[in-house]
């Protein structure tokens, strides 16, 4: 059968993605860029603010219009939280909750008993990832959270922490990197959590890695910064760990991080950034920060937009607090009022801005190998390509027509900045 793989929200949703590409492919199922095409259309849905709700369902009835004649499989957490109000949207056939979402592909197959190809009649193919136009793959290490940040519904969606095997994971980088993906980014609800369970660490997990793979590029989704042991960023001495991290901050006020039940302190924070910098020259350090958790004032704001400043960051995810029904911070007293919560957005929206622009210029002048991504046509006779540097900024070159630079890692030289906040580099 052809399926269709759709996720919103995070890079774990992405990793899920990838894993259940393989598992159909490895069953002669096929894996198909457009939706109208498909058998099967498996949604992952995402459900971290009210916002990424009504995306979920825009998504599945989007999904529906489009290929009406197709079994709509939806997953995910808004799934999982409205799984009675989703099951009954028109169009779904299937509703798989994430503490079954590891089996998806098998479920699917079971559920509807569609035929399948005999194995030998599929030759090995290119990565599902290049069917969607991706060039690095999310690979998960591990699902739900032993934490209880009052503000977070995925702990609640995505339940207790459970990691899969260093075999597993190695295993998947392996195939991966021979179907000629160059880059993948570890990815979980709490990655720095990884072995919790199992009696293992992200550490070593990522000298595993190291050790028993080729895989050239390998860099983290968000890692909450209380899981780092001390030593950790001496693994950035290998070159194939690439020197950016997002550590998600939230507040940079301690009386609202004591409110979120956020386990790390700003004053900790600073040290970790510190720390990282110093250890491997051009750290790329990004981060998440709240505007207007219940009770922030006007002088803890002030106290946020003064600490963001003082570290510096290379790129903020900028959230406006939504109520999550189920969550501790939902029944929290002084809920900051629409208007507020948006004024405060566009300020730091616009020091954010400020603050990477900095961090862009700083790095114009370096030579660094890029991984190029994808082209598009430019001026006569030249192509446009996007690529990242290995501390994942974003960067742009211009070449002639007959030079590829597709899915290749090329010594650049950065020369500029442009105004969309992007670098400028020559090959």
């Amino acid at each position: 059968m052809k399926v269709h793989l759709k996720a919103l929200g995070c890079r774990l949703n992405e990793a899920e993605l990838e894993q259940w590409s393989q598992q159909f492919r490895a069953e002669g199922h096929e894996i198909v860029p457009n939706a109208p095409d498909a058998d099967v259309l498996v949604l992952n849905t995402c459900a971290v603010t009210h916002e990424a709700s009504g995306k979920s369902r825009r998504l599945m009835h989007r999904l529906y219009r489009e290929n009406p004649a197709a079994k709509l499989v939806v997953s995910g957490c808004y799934a999982s939280l409205q799984a009675d109000e989703v099951a009954q949207t028109l169009g779904v056939d299937l509703v798989v909750p994430n503490t079954e979402k590891d089996q998806l592909p098998q479920t699917v197959m079971q559920h509807f008993a569609l035929p399948v190809m005999p194995a030998m009649a599929s030759e090995p193919g290119e990565s599902p990832l290049f069917l969607r136009g991706r060039h690095r793959a999310f690979i998960k290490i591990q699902d739900g959270c032993r934490y209880r940040c009052t503000f977070c519904i995925v702990t609640v969606a995505r339940g207790d922490e459970r990691s899969r095997t260093e075999a597993d994971i190695i295993s998947e980088i392996n195939t991966l990197h021979q179907q000629g993906i160059q880059e993948v980014v570890l990815a979980g609800v709490h990655v720095g959590g990884y072995g919790s369970d199992t009696g293992t660490s992200l550490y070593a997990l990522v000298q595993a890695i190291l050790r028993e793979t080729d895989m050239p590029r390998i860099r983290f989704a968000s890692v909450e910064p209380w899981d780092l042991p001390d030593d950790f960023f001496a693994l950035f001495t290998n070159p194939r760990l690439m020197p950016h991290m997002h550590l998600p901050l939230q507040s940079g006020a301690d009386t609202v991080l004591r409110r979120m039940a956020r386990r790390c302190k700003t004053a900790e924070f600073a040290q970790l950034v510190a720390e990282a910098r110093r250890s491997v020259p051009g750290f790329n350090v990004t981060t998440d920060i709240i505007v207007g958790f219940p009770g922030e004032t006007d002088e803890e704001w002030e106290q946020t937009l003064a600490y963001v400043e003082s570290v510096g960051f290379g790129h903020l995810h900028i959230f406006t607090y939504s109520i999550r029904t189920g969550t501790k911070a939902a029944g929290l007293p002084n809920q900051v009022a629409e208007p507020l919560k948006k004024a405060r957005s566009q300020t730091l929206h616009m020091l954010g801005e400020r603050l990477k622009q900095q961090w862009l210029t700083q790095q114009v002048g370096h030579t660094v190998p890029v991984l190029w991504e994808y082209g598009r046509a430019g001026d006569a006779g030249q192509q446009i390509y996007t690529g990242y540097t290995p501390n994942y900024s974003k960067v742009t070159v211009a070449v002639a027509n007959h030079e590829i630079l597709e899915n290749t890692i090329k010594p650049t030289m950065l020369t500029g900045v442009l105004e969309a906040g992007v670098l400028e580099g020559r090959v």
